[in-house]
């Protein structure tokens, strides 16, 4: 199972070197890996890919060669994880003299015990390193703490999450996160442009104070409520490299919830191509098309673009480039549409900018958007940001 693993990284054109191979198997030699495939995955994620743009590709090579895999039995059937492990954690479950009775049980037998234990237990159980039940350190049961059992139905509650390199899930940005500072939300104020063209009315003080002075008895005067009419759509990139900037796009999000009235958003992963949505859970069933943003949203609105920028170049350059599903045009000719269809747009990018001149496809963004319209997102980045888009 794992050469398919590693022919499969190279059939999908992941640059996995032969010394990358034999260093994760010496790390399951040695027992760096514990017997869980989530724990597998991350390690063999951080072993094998070199370049983040790469993980996209990983987890969809991952989910497909160890797709239903929930312990490792299948590589200690292999013989590719020392036969150590199992017994190391049959030491742990059993008394010296049942483990010398176990001695020369070999990993069927083990399965056998399990049906008799299933057929013995007439009852529910909880605890204990026996039986089959719950929260126990038994090989056989559920939701316990033995890393080389075997989980009998439910939910396991021991998961690191929910097996990204399964269903690839996204999250959502949390538009009510508080955020640890106001800073953000000053530098989005500069793109301010007040008008009176809400029905609301608020107390017109000054005329009030005149009416009343003319008239000679109190004389209230209101006026329409002025708001801000700047008009915002942020699309923001989620997934993949872009999951270690969850919190700081949160507070992003949060910041130009409570800043502009008039906002609107949608997310994308790595490069717009003709369909964003609006829930990363429902993206697949509910994609809005592209082309639909450029005729509903008038030229007058300010697009914000959140993301990385950091993928393999074809993402942009190529039909069919796109990780998420088959893209009948390249992202670079939607880019240029968003850039011909709105004068007032900017690049957000939380990777740092020193950075910027060494990732191909961020200078290639770059070149579609225009040198002046990316920046990073910090205090300063969105600070200048707001005043290009004031303009």
């Amino acid at each position: 199972m794992l050469h398919r693993f590693f022919s499969t990284l190279r059939d999908a054109k992941i640059p996995v070197t032969t010394r990358e191979y034999l260093t994760l198997l010496e790390a399951l030699e040695k027992g760096a890996v514990a017997p869980d495939i989530d724990h597998f995955y991350s390690v063999s994620r951080t072993i094998l890919v070199k370049d983040e743009r790469d993980f996209d590709k990983f987890d969809a090579v991952f989910g497909h060669v160890f797709q239903g895999v929930e312990a490792l039995t299948a590589l200690f059937e292999e013989k590719d994880i020392p036969e150590e492990w199992l017994r190391a954690a049959m030491e742990a479950l059993l008394s010296p003299e049942e483990m010398a009775a176990m001695e020369a049980l070999p990993f069927e037998e083990l399965m056998e015990t399990l049906k008799q234990r299933l057929e013995e237990q007439e009852k529910r159980h909880e605890g204990g390193k026996k039986w089959i039940g719950t929260g126990g350190t038994s090989p056989f049961g559920h939701s316990g703490y033995n890393p080389a059992g075997v989980r009998i139905g439910g939910q396991s509650r021991n998961r690191r999450a929910v097996k990204v390199w399964e269903q690839r899930r996204y999250k959502d940005l949390d538009g009510d996160r508080q955020l640890g500072t106001r800073n953000l939300k000053v530098a989005l104020r500069r793109l301010r442009k007040f008008a009176r063209d809400s029905a609301h009315e608020e107390l017109d003080l000054s005329g009030t104070i005149s009416a009343t002075a003319r008239q000679g008895w109190l004389d209230v005067q209101m006026r329409k409520e002025k708001r801000n009419a700047i008009k915002v759509l942020a699309l923001f990139d989620v997934g993949g490299s872009m999951d270690p900037y969850v919190r700081t796009c949160e507070e992003l999000f949060s910041a130009a919830r409570s800043t502009f009235k008039n906002l609107d958003y949608f997310y994308f992963h790595n490069c717009v191509y003709e369909g964003v949505w609006k829930s990363n859970l429902r993206r697949r069933a509910e994609t809005v098309p592209t082309m639909d943003l450029l005729h509903k949203y008038p030229r007058d609105w300010k697009i914000v673009l959140v993301g990385d920028a950091a993928m393999a170049p074809y993402e942009i350059t190529h039909a069919g480039g796109s990780v998420e599903g088959w893209n009948e045009e390249a992202g670079s000719v939607w880019l240029k549409r968003l850039v011909e269809a709105y004068p007032s747009l900017v690049w957000l990018n939380p990777e740092p900018e020193k950075w910027w001149d060494n990732t191909y496809s961020i200078r290639l963004i770059r070149e579609i958007i225009g040198p002046h319209r990316m920046f990073p997102l910090t205090l300063d980045g969105v600070d200048a940001a707001m005043k290009e888009l004031g303009r």
